[in-house]
């Protein structure tokens, strides 16, 4: 039980659970869009999240504590450079147009940790309400726009919906984990909860959860994909709305961050 134990944790530190719910965005978006599987730009995605989430998470521990770092830190940092290796290797295999697309989603991810602003003292991520429009347009664009283009199809006006819909629902995602660390995030980090409160919090989520299920029912045209996305949102909903500070420790690090993977699941079983 304690290396099972142990197996999860480093599942969940790794980012490999959030990196495979990007990928099930990705499929969702290849479902409702019919649009043929890219297995190279599903690795690329795959590697290159782990690869920047567990920069982003570590690059100030590694930094300043590299001489101290616990074994299992040590064990993510050979993880995530295995997997920059696989995300190179697979962005090589990805046709020269998409590097257009690919260089500013990564330059954001660098700025988002890396410290320019301020004398070098802050990042983007230091920026008022900036944290969660970067993760959620880097989201958004990685798993909609991006493979439309390789498919070489128009980013038309429905395209462009779908990207919105999928952008609101990556911020909803995101306030559980805002909520959570309102006892820990510093006072300049400035995030939703931190602005508004939790109740107004939870309200704003209510609003954009309703404007991404109107697009959903203007937009597709598929009864059981509508039908699934429903379900996909009472989960949503019933997540965000019982999220508090004192929550348990996997309730957004996994069931949370699970909700793109069962819609996923749910969308290939009917």
């Amino acid at each position: 039980m304690k290396f099972l134990n142990q197996l999860f944790r480093f599942y969940l530190n790794a980012s490999i659970h959030v990196a495979l719910a990007v990928c099930a965005f990705l499929k969702i978006s290849e479902i409702y869009l019919q649009i043929p599987e890219a297995e190279n730009l599903n690795y690329f995605v795959f590697f290159s999240t782990i690869t920047g989430y567990n920069f982003v998470k570590y690059f100030g521990i590694a930094k300043f504590h590299h001489r101290s770092l616990t074994t299992n830190l040590k064990i993510i940092q050979v993880f995530s450079f295995g997997s920059f290796l696989a995300m190179c290797y697979f962005a090589f295999k990805l046709p020269c147009m998409l590097f257009w697309y690919l260089l500013p989603l990564g330059l954001l991810t660098l700025l988002y940790a890396i410290p320019f602003l301020s004398g070098f003292q802050k990042s983007l991520r230091s920026i008022s309400y900036l944290k969660i429009v970067i993760v959620a347009l880097v989201w958004a664009v990685s798993t909609v726009i991006l493979p439309v283009i390789l498919n070489n199809s128009i980013v038309d006006f429905v395209i462009l919906m779908y990207a919105f819909q999928r952008f609101l629902i990556v911020m909803i995602l995101i306030l559980p984990f805002d909520i959570r660390d309102l006892k820990y995030d510093a006072i300049s980090l400035q995030t939703i909860p931190q602005k508004i409160g939790v109740e107004k919090t939870k309200k704003l989520g209510f609003v954009l959860l309703a404007i991404a299920a109107c697009i959903e029912f203007v937009v597709s045209t598929d009864q059981q994909n509508k039908m699934v996305f429903l379900g996909f949102l009472v989960l949503l909903l019933f997540f965000l709305m019982r999220a508090q500070k004192g929550q348990s420790t996997y309730y957004s690090s996994f069931w949370v961050e699970a909700l793109p993977i069962f819609w996923f699941l749910a969308l290939l079983f009917v």
